[in-house]
């Protein structure tokens, strides 16, 4: 162990340590104790606050460039013929009422389905729309190219007469057309709005197509390769994403409802109740845990289409009934709905397994009630990082948006034969066949992937930052038996604070980066395994499978034992000032000699508060549901894809915020036995600075196993 750690952490007279700036603890102690927490301190692990500092110049810098080069609309809407985005204020002509692509010309569409043809989907002529035309029931709609040249009308006017120009057109220019070679094309199939795209329907209307045969068209091919083509332009895995995506923009009010405010209301609640009605919190909360899993997954069962009447649509605004239209979005609601209903199968019988085991937990709940009631600060301090999280995830998400859309918008390079007539030269134009697309360069991949893990790593900082002054406070708290003055609930927490500050933040970077860093080491393995399976998912052998789900198995073990590790180390960053891998060593060399005294006390306690967090984070992902299933959200320009993201990222946040307010009571258990446990150690295995109730608990909970083992 190094020495006893007396000296360091215990009250002792002044002249020990000194006083001056060694009297970190501030006052409040007795006249004969000086300082609470005193230590030679100085700062450790200065290399790493050096790299964090440069980590967050380089978010900076990686995210200036996506607010340079990105533009969220992107992510919603697509691109016409000109390269201009639906729905735009910034094109030529102003787009920002037309948010829906069309593809005039329906040969086209239909050879860009044909196999080994050199048309591509992204060079067939697409306009912007108000909504997808309707072929008309006795004749013959047409949708004209945007007003151009000779043909004098303003968008307005355009729009007024369902983008319908024909009446005006030349007979040169009513030739062309009827060789769909523009400026104005027929109606022929009917078609639906699928996420801003116009998504035709293989049921040609035989009014339509008869009118335009009568008229001299050339023949128009009726394929059902003309859905499946805009099926799969439309479900490609990129544009699933960028739709995911888009939906964390569009519902910012249910993130900041659900992921923020409503989380720290529930939170403090909690840590309320636990001071107040300890005996009764666990039972509360695995009753509540049930409960709210169930309520989760029936919303997913209702939204996947398994239950009730209002499941997920991709059709916005109305749909033709006898019409149904798939998408990703729904496979993953279905796929997460599965999981759903295995977790709340899990969650159930863990709980009928812990109900035991509960009356252990209550006795070590009531040691932080007790610290709690004494440092009072404690349920107040959590605010703090918070709200800086709250400004760097503001932050973060925008960035994020901007990240995601920041490809470039260039004309692709073609090599097909297509004519159409161009109203700026009036004729027919055969050179501008290609089409515009958004496009990515790599380094856009590798700016998104550091822009991941930069906000995997703050967060970790930022809860560490927080354990390490609880952790700070609670030792002072025991260390000075219990005797504690009035002014110095708020005097420890905010000596812990300048503690940190001064001295320990890059032992606390260097902590939150490891854990990120094996973090991200499975996402990457977890990537390529999955890379791998679909080049070879047929010769997949069972050594392969046996070797990938252990090396996964390992890397979950090795990262949960880092977590906890990293715990007991900001324990002992906060006690003694040591550094990170220093302070690691004491913590597990402390656990180990006293691994059957902390486990019997700590695992329920600890299973107890995971539950508890789980709570806000399902009522947080419930409550989303609810907000998500308003018509504001189901309808027109704030239409969501699927309420999978925004859950799933309501349920994160939550998590999140719970985890900074529960582990006020998750670091003063884990922080008092472990002093408990070097204050044992120390006095030939009698504590002496442990306060009444830690003794009598301590008793308890020995008696309490001899009852629950039995006989």
């Amino acid at each position: 162990m190094g020495g006893p750690l007396g000296a360091i952490i215990g009250r002792h007279p002044a002249a020990a340590g000194g006083g001056g700036e060694d009297e970190l603890g501030g006052g409040g102690g007795g006249g004969d104790g000086g300082g609470i927490i005193r230590h030679n301190r100085r700062c450790r692990d200065l290399a790493f606050l050096v790299l964090f500092a440069a980590f967050w110049v380089a978010m900076i810098v990686n995210s200036s460039f996506g607010f340079n080069q990105g533009n969220p609309l992107r992510l919603t809407y697509e691109l016409d013929y000109k390269g201009n985005i639906c729905g735009s204020r910034h094109g030529d002509p102003d787009l920002h009422e037309l948010d829906v692509r069309y593809w005039m010309n329906p040969n086209q569409v239909y050879q860009s389905g044909v196999k080994d043809n050199k048309i591509n989907l992204a060079d067939a002529k697409a306009i912007c729309l108000m909504e997808c035309p309707i072929p008309a029931a006795d004749g013959l709609n047409f949708v004209c190219d945007y007003p151009e040249g000779d043909i004098r009308l303003s968008i307005d006017d355009w729009i007024n007469r369902d983008y319908d120009y024909f009446e005006f057109l030349t007979p040169d220019m009513r030739n062309s057309s009827l060789q769909l070679q523009g400026p104005c094309y027929p109606v022929i199939f009917p078609s639906v709005n699928v996420y801003w795209s116009c998504q035709f329907i293989a049921r040609a209307s035989n009014v339509s197509l008869k009118h335009w045969q009568q008229m001299g068209g050339i023949n128009i091919d009726e394929n059902i390769l003309i859905y499946k083509t805009i099926h799969k332009a439309i479900n490609s895995k990129s544009s699933v994403l960028k739709r995911y995506v888009a939906d964390i923009g569009k519902s910012w009010p249910v993130l900041i409802v659900c992921g923020g405010l409503l989380p720290l209301f529930l939170s403090v609640i909690w840590l309320l109740l636990i001071r107040y009605f300890v005996a009764a919190m666990p039972w509360i909360t695995v009753v509540l845990f049930n409960a709210l899993v169930i309520s989760v997954t029936m919303f997913f069962y209702i939204k996947a289409g398994w239950l009730g009447n209002d499941p997920l649509t991709v059709v916005i605004g109305e749909s033709d009934p006898y019409v149904h239209i798939t998408g990703r979005e729904i496979s993953h609601l279905h796929a997460a709905t599965v999981v759903m209903t295995v977790v709340m199968i899990i969650a159930f019988l863990s709980s009928i397994a812990i109900i035991r085991r509960i009356l252990i937990a209550t006795p070590v709940l009531k040691v932080a009630a007790k610290v709690i009631g004494e440092v009072q600060a404690l349920i107040i301090f959590p605010v703090v990082p918070y709200f800086i999280l709250a400004i760097f995830y503001m932050f973060w998400f925008s960035a994020t948006l901007h990240l995601f859309s920041s490809g470039q918008v260039l004309r692709n390079d073609c090599n097909t034969d297509c004519c159409s007539y161009d109203l700026k030269l009036g004729k027919v134009n055969c050179d501008n066949c290609c089409g515009y697309s958004i496009h990515y360069t790599p380094h856009i991949g590798i700016a998104i992937l550091f822009h991941l893990f930069g906000c995997y790593w703050a967060t970790q900082f930022f809860i560490a930052c927080s354990s390490t002054v609880i952790a700070g406070s609670v030792a002072s708290y025991y260390w000075a038996r219990g005797e504690i003055s009035h002014d110095i609930p708020f005097v420890t927490v905010v000596s812990s604070l300048k503690r940190l500050l001064r001295y320990s933040l890059g032992s606390v970077a260097i902590g939150s980066l490891v854990v990120s860093a094996v973090e991200w080491v499975r996402f990457i393995l977890e990537c390529l395994r999955r890379k791998l399976k679909l080049f070879d998912s047929a010769r997949e052998s069972c050594f392969g499978k046996m070797a990938s789900s252990s090396s996964q198995c390992c890397l979950g073990c090795i990262d949960w034992t880092l977590k906890s590790v990293n715990r007991n180390a900001y324990i002992m960053i906060a006690i003694t000032g040591k550094g990170f891998f220093k302070a690691s060593v004491l913590a597990t060399g402390l656990i180990m000699n006293n691994i059957l005294r902390i486990g019997k006390v700590n695992v329920i306690g600890d299973v107890i508060l995971f539950l508890g967090k789980l709570c806000v984070s399902l009522f947080c992902a419930l409550f989303a549901f609810l907000m998500l299933d308003t018509h504001k959200y189901k309808s027109a320009h704030n239409k969501i894809s699927s309420p999978l993201v925004p859950v799933v990222v309501s349920w994160a946040l939550g998590f999140i915020v719970a985890k900074l307010f529960f582990q006020v009571v998750e670091m003063s258990i884990d922080t008092i036995i472990l002093s408990f446990c070097q204050d044992a150690e120390e006095h030939q295995g009698n504590a002496q600075y442990a306060p009444p109730l830690l003794m009598e608990t301590l008793d308890e909970q020995s008696e309490l196993q001899r009852l629950t083992q039995g006989p």
